[in-house]
């Protein structure tokens, strides 16, 4: 592969079997990075490494739940071990699951917390030395660390309130860091999306489905390439240039 902008570069990836985060490690690999494929569906991630492999990129398969501490933290040793580095990491992994406070099963709340927040937080902690490492003596002089938020970590609407909660929070907890180690040119930066078409709202119940397929029948959604080509902008930017939060909407997107 001919050298380019991320030539060097070791990204790790989560929720790379599908959507947003498949999308992000296919163009972090055109742009030269060796990527680290993180999610649970194996055969997904083989198949992604397999086209990656075939445009002449380095994928590294990592099958994990990263909403368990051991396997988020063997997931970054392997990444760190067999590709040599580690110097961005892409926090993609996530499930929005809505309807209503009063009648919404606990177990749902419960997953969302696991791996909205402490999933992202078990991550970015087991990479925080490798990152710095990266950013002191890596190809690009500067780590970056990017958290996919969504809109619902800014609006907060009826019906997603605990969705609205977890997205809130790593919102929270990408500033807190970014604070912490900008000096350090550790790069913290939480990227929102609007409605877009992933795999994400089919794993809501089907009468939530339904009011979804409604809200959305009438608006054009973004892609999940969209998303990958403002982080895969992030991350290219010159060491000095920090993009800390970007919202991105469908142009007829109200909220």
């Amino acid at each position: 592969m001919a050298t380019t902008a991320l030539t060097g570069s070791v990204a790790l990836v989560t929720g790379a079997s599908s959507g947003i985060g498949e999308a992000t490690a296919e163009s972090l690999a055109g742009l030269g990075a060796k990527v680290a494929l993180v999610a649970r569906r194996a055969d997904r991630l083989e198949a992604l490494a397999a086209r990656i492999g075939a445009a002449g990129g380095t994928a590294l398969v990592v099958e994990a739940d990263v909403t368990g501490r051991e396997a988020a933290e063997q997931a970054v040793a392997r990444t760190v071990t067999e590709l040599g580095g580690l110097d961005i990491v892409v926090n993609n992994a996530g499930v929005m699951l809505l309807g209503p406070i009063a009648d919404a099963p606990i177990e749902e709340w419960e997953r969302m917390v696991r791996l909205n927040i402490l999933g992202a937080m078990y991550v970015a902690k087991a990479a925080l030395p490798h990152l710095l490492e990266g950013a002191e003596s890596g190809p690009r002089g500067v780590a970056d660390l990017v958290n996919v938020s969504s809109v619902a970590g800014r609006v907060v609407r009826n019906g997603s309130g605990v969705y609205n909660a977890t997205k809130h929070a790593l919102g929270a907890f990408s500033e807190s860091l970014r604070q912490e180690f900008t000096t350090r040119r550790l790069r913290s930066s939480l990227i929102e999306p609007g409605a877009t078409a992933t795999e994400l709202a089919g794993h809501n119940r089907e009468e939530v489905q339904i009011g979804l397929r409604q809200r959305f029948s009438q608006m054009t959604r973004l892609e999940a390439q969209d998303i990958a080509d403002v982080i895969t902008f992030v991350v290219t930017r010159p060491r000095h240039v920090a993009v800390n939060e970007v919202l991105v909407r469908p142009t007829d997107q109200e909220q």
